[in-house]
């Protein structure tokens, strides 16, 4: 009988180990798989101020011969016949208007002149997408483009992606950030809205932990 107990006892502890590390291995893979909750982010700004590469078409009331079509310098520059170079980058479709006509009369060549200006191509609103996805990089934001819109633009996720806890950075202020974790998962499955995207955010996907 005593032969008996003394061949169990091992077993016994075998068991106990295998116990605890499953119950260790299931606590891991909880936290793995914790979901963030709905994101805590400012709601997208519409901002039509103008950057590099944005196009914009500009009329002058009665001056024909003027060319019609101009593309912002990566510089934040335009050059315009009789103004020289004019420094647009930032500046809302208005203010690039008041400041042609101010140009137009500080330099004496228009009394009075009537500009009208219309964006054509807002080629500087960029979302990125970066990390676990099959092709980061930047894309162009369009009006009403939302997250999972993004990340699909992106390819998808890769194999390794942590489609739960997907970092969403915002530009709300100069040089001031703001930082959310999404789960693109919960999105999918329909547990929670999807998340307008501005222009500027950046989106990065980690890879999960094993």
């Amino acid at each position: 009988m005593l032969r008996v107990q003394l061949t169990m006892r091992p077993v016994q502890r075998l068991a106990s180990v295998i116990f605890w590390l499953v119950a260790f291995g299931a606590i891991v893979l909880g936290c793995a798989r914790s979901h963030p909750g709905p994101p805590k982010l400012p709601a997208p700004t519409a901002s039509t101020s103008v950057g590099p590469g944005d196009v914009f078409e500009v009329s002058v009331l009665g001056e024909k011969d003027l060319p019609k079509e101009y593309r912002v310098q990566p510089d934040g520059t335009v050059d315009f016949p009789y103004l020289d170079r004019l420094t647009v980058g930032g500046l809302e479709p208005q203010q690039i208007e008041e400041l042609i006509k101010q140009e137009f009369v500080a330099k004496k060549i228009l009394i009075d002149p009537q500009v009208t200006l219309v964006v054509k191509q807002y080629n500087s609103r960029k979302v990125s997408v970066i990390g676990s996805v099959q092709k980061p990089g930047n894309l162009p934001w369009t009006e009403g483009m939302k997250l999972v819109d993004a990340i699909s633009l992106a390819g998808g996720f890769t194999s390794i992606a942590d489609a739960d806890h997907v970092r969403l950075t915002r530009i709300v202020g100069p040089n001031k950030t703001v930082t959310a974790t999404v789960s693109v998962d919960d999105i999918t499955d329909g547990k929670l809205p999807d998340v307008p995207l501005q222009a500027g955010d950046t989106v990065k996907v980690d890879q999960r932990v094993f």
